[in-house]
């Protein structure tokens, strides 16, 4: 796989194979609000030119609400937090681009590949970078079926101090399961200006959160109390997708079912499930869900965005 070498002015952090972009740097330095953002659904979440489209609307959601952006991935083996508009077209663009977990970074770094952070690993590259806020769509968790396979971001919500602003887990996953696996990993879960967590493409799930937040300044007090307590994890705010986007609990179960059945008779396992059916969900519903997903991301950007200046104002 060629390596890529980027041109953007970084600097770096001799004592990691990690880089953060100048602007992430001095904010960092002068304390101003920075919002992480995850680079696989640019890589693998989404088709081409709709992916970029994505990516460069996420940054000015995120700097429009007064924060800095920063889209994390790995380039020819270096991690970058705070990714060059250039670096975002190429993870949207090349060919090969692996999926990078957590536990996939070694790899990626000594063989030089290039890669897009799920929610796991932008995670932890953030928290490294001593950023407090990351926004994305939707975590991973439990998937549906009788195969055990469990998403590496709720071991990193359970252990990684963090605000994640999504629209809860993917609809695709086994949802009570996942919320049963974050209560037992002692993460707070927030509902934004509602008391249930999302479902995704829809706006409820029937499953309650641990709390409510209405505005950035009461997630920013529950994050201040958190971190004075030393507690570990995250907390997952979790936002509902616009009403005018989100679509029905049932159209969507509906998609989800033929999507499964696609994927049984296809064979597709492991890394490879959630992107698959996330197209198939997007065919069955004639691209709708590709709008909520859109819909939702610049959502939550700009309520991360909100919360991050909030935290610097305290």
């Amino acid at each position: 796989m060629q390596a890529y070498r980027s041109t953007a002015h970084i600097v770096t952090n001799i004592t990691s194979p990690v880089r953060y972009s100048a602007e992430v740097h001095a904010a960092r330095a002068g304390g101003n609000p920075i919002v992480a953002l995850e680079s696989t659904v640019i890589a693998h979440g989404l088709p081409y030119p709709r992916n970029l489209e994505v990516g460069r609307a996420l940054e000015g959601a995120v700097r429009e609400n007064g924060a800095l952006p920063a889209t994390v991935g790995v380039l020819g083996g270096t991690a970058v937090v705070g990714m060059s508009d250039a670096e975002i077209e190429h993870i949207a663009t090349a060919a090969g681009v692996l999926k990078l977990s957590t536990r996939d970074l070694p790899v990626a770094v000594a063989r030089e590949h290039n890669g897009a952070t799920t929610v796991a690993c932008t995670m932890w590259l953030a928290h490294k970078a001593g950023i407090e806020v990351f926004a994305t769509g939707g975590i991973g968790g439990v998937h549906r079926g009788e195969l055990p396979d469990v998403s590496a971001d709720l071991t990193e919500l359970g252990r990684t101090p963090m605000i994640v602003v999504c629209a809860g887990a993917k609809a695709i996953l086994d949802l009570p399961a996942t919320r049963e696996a974050l209560e037992t990993a002692g993460v707070l879960t927030v509902g934004w200006r509602t008391d249930e967590m999302p479902a995704f493409y829809s706006r409820g799930s029937g499953l309650a959160t641990d709390a409510r937040a209405d505005t950035a300044e009461e997630v920013a007090d529950l994050w201040r109390v958190h971190q004075a307590l030393a507690l570990p994890g995250a907390l997952l705010l979790c936002a509902p997708p616009p009403e005018e986007d989100a679509l029905s609990t049932d159209e969507v179960e509906r998609a989800i079912a033929r999507a499964l059945a696609a994927a049984e008779r296809a064979g597709i396992r492991g890394k490879e499930i959630t992107p698959f059916l996330l197209r198939a969900v997007a065919e069955e519903t004639r691209g709708r869900s590709l709008n909520a997903n859109f819909a939702l991301l610049r959502n939550n950007a700009r309520i991360a965005a909100g919360v991050a200046v909030a935290l610097g104002r305290g």
